[in-house]
């Protein structure tokens, strides 16, 4: 209190004393207007003829005359420009009033040093934001602010009514919108609203679709920023944006901040962080960390984010009191991706013969971003033959892009590879067609697609799967084997053909082995732990658990069992059948591809010649 009295008093006396000389110079300008006046110099000789002037004081560039009588206003000095005497006595013959004006070069002088200066500081500073823009250091002054981009309601353009096959995530998400709408009506009972929303799921679900509909709902200013812009070279950075972030959100508060890719700023510290030295993106995880527990949830501030790698954040991140709430938005199941498909294809002009159910059937385990991709797929597919409307057709070529990429038209192969291929693919599908339980076969093709498929089989799901027998695991080896089965079959040959179907046999396999406890022998043990839910992180599920080499010995045979077992099976099953194989492979050779139609009358009653389901599922 001492220094601050201190510092008033000072202040208080430099104050009068401004005062003071402002009183002076006043009275002094008053003074001088009131006494003087000023004249042309012609004037001022006028008066010294006639003798007016009692006293002149002459400087370079006045001249002062004192009157002898003040005049009939009241001025007892006269002021004039000096003129040189010789110009002067030039003038006088002539009768005319004459006077020198006083040049002011002040603002010239000035402006003849600033202006230069302020061109060169100019240029210069144009030229060095450049290139500091093309080394990514940005604006010096703006480097601490939040680049958080700001909506108003209107601005997002979503609502829930954009977002389909979610329900449950949107049920969740509804709570909070009534929240902001309605503070006072939910807190009645005591309740406060969620500080944050954790968004989980894979890639292309529709997480930040969901932010933006919340955002649309409520009706409330909405912060979107990803996670990586937080952290930038310098050290600090980071923490400032996010605390200038939250300063933003207060002033517009009831608001949403939405961080995505919450994982590239949320990682849990200490695990592949640097060894000594600072870690910056540390830093701006602990600011995140104070300013969650820091904001009062009664102001109407929620924080949502999004992530599909759950597994690698922060536990101090996943606490109860900073995101309460972790909603669950995974991949659509058959009804779901139908209303999802009616979403993107409000746009899109479709035949009355597409059947959506048919189509959420060909795409089991597509996501959100993946039918989008779909629609638009189809929609080029039909524009690109010259058609007025969006076909059935169109839809089934596009899958077919999507799962088994571009066809290779240009890519011939000899008459022999060709007849390969074609038993090979005819292979999986006869045992696909005999085995009962299996998907149905859509189509087979031995048109080049993508980078390595000389040929391709697409199977349609009747119905999304959650929990597999190891009947059903074992028919689906063998569906897998069926190409390298007629491979052997056929020509008593193998080819290079089968190795993207035996590496997702072996998997199976060893997944039955280790994770999933279906060999007796072996008990029922999970020899691998669980992998992560939705990304497979290196360093997380890759690990395995110790075993003894007796007991990896015994899994390498099972899962050798299993597979060969499973061989010896689809063999014998193609060879039982192999008047049908051979027809059906001539005809893919005449005709490159077989639709269900086709495949169907190709292959009439095999299903009641097929073997029986205890045969499939022997233990190994």
């Amino acid at each position: 209190m001492g220094m601050q009295d201190d510092r008033q008093a000072r202040w208080n006396v430099i104050y009068w004393m401004l005062a003071l000389f402002a009183l002076l110079w006043f009275q002094t300008a008053w003074h001088t207007a009131r006494s003087v006046e000023e004249v042309p110099y012609s004037e001022f000789v006028e008066a010294l003829e006639a003798g007016e002037v009692a006293e002149v004081v002459v400087s370079d560039t006045t001249v002062t005359g004192r009157l002898k009588a003040p005049r009939p206003d009241g001025r007892s000095y006269l002021v004039a420009a000096r003129v040189e005497p010789d110009l002067a006595r030039e003038l006088a013959k002539y009768g005319v009033r004459y006077s020198r004006v006083v040049e002011n070069t002040l603002l010239r002088d000035i402006l003849s040093w600033v202006v230069p200066t302020a061109l060169f500081f100019g240029v210069w500073f144009f030229f060095f934001r450049r290139l500091a823009e093309k080394q990514g250091l940005g604006g010096f002054m703006n480097v601490g602010k939040s680049r958080a981009k700001v909506y108003v309601e209107k601005d997002t353009g979503v609502t829930f009514a954009d977002v389909a096959g979610v329900d449950e995530a949107k049920a969740e998400l509804q709570e909070i919108v009534n929240f902001l709408k309605n503070p006072a009506d939910y807190g009645r009972l005591g309740a406060r609203m969620p500080k944050g929303v954790l968004l989980v799921g894979p890639p292309g679900t529709g997480k930040t679709l969901l932010a933006k509909a919340v955002a649309g709902e409520a009706k409330v200013p909405f912060f979107s920023i990803s996670g990586s812009e937080f952290v930038e070279m310098f050290v600090g950075v980071g923490a400032a944006r996010v605390r200038d972030l939250f300063e933003q959100a207060r002033g517009k508060a009831p608001a949403i901040i939405f961080i995505d890719e919450l994982d590239a700023l949320g990682r849990a510290r200490g695990v592949a962080g640097p060894v000594g030295g600072h870690d910056e993106r540390e830093q701006t995880l602990n600011q995140l960390l104070v300013e969650m527990d820091g904001f009062d949830s009664s102001s109407g501030l929620v924080i949502l984010a999004a992530t599909n790698r759950p597994e690698i954040l922060d536990p101090a991140l996943l606490r109860a009191g900073r995101f309460d709430r972790q909603v669950l938005v995974d991949r659509p199941d058959k009804a779901g991706r139908v209303q999802i498909l009616r979403v993107h294809t409000r746009k899109i002009r479709l035949a009355p013969d597409v059947d959506l159910d048919q189509v959420a059937a060909l795409t089991t385990g597509f996501s959100g971003a993946d039918l989008a991709n779909l629609c638009n797929e189809a929609a080029l597919v039909a524009t690109r033959r010259g058609a007025d409307e969006v076909t059935l057709a169109d839809f089934t070529a596009a899958v077919e892009r999507i799962v088994a990429g571009l066809e290779k038209k240009n890519r011939v192969l000899n008459p022999r590879e060709r007849e390969v291929v074609a038993f090979h693919e005819m292979g999986h599908a006869l045992v696909a067609l005999s085995l009962p339980g299996a998907d149905p076969v859509h189509k087979v093709s031995i048109i080049p697609r993508g980078i390595g498929a000389l040929g391709y089989t697409i199977q349609r799901p009747t119905e999304d799967r959650f929990l597999m027998t190891r009947q059903e695991l074992e028919h689906k080896i063998m569906v897998l084997l069926g190409g390298r089965a007629a491979e052997k079959l056929v020509f008593d040959q193998l080819s290079t053909g089968a190795a993207d179907d035996l590496a997702k046999v072996t998997d199976i396999a060893r997944d039955m082995v280790t994770r999933y406890g279906m060999v007796d022998e072996l008990g029922y043990i999970a020899f691998e732990p669980q992998r992560a839910q939705f990304l497979d992180v290196p360093g997380y599920s890759s690990g395995g658990c110790a075993v003894a080499p007796a007991t990896q010995e015994r899994i390498d045979r099972a899962v050798h069992d299993i597979v060969m077992g499973a061989f010896a099976r689809t063999v014998e099953l193609l060879a039982r059948h192999r008047d049908v194989l051979e027809r059906g492979a001539r005809e893919l050779l005449k005709r490159e591809t077989l639709d269900e139609a086709a495949l169907r009358e190709l292959t009439a009653g095999l299903r009641a010649d097929a073997p029986a389901a205890g045969a499939a599922g022997t233990p190994a």
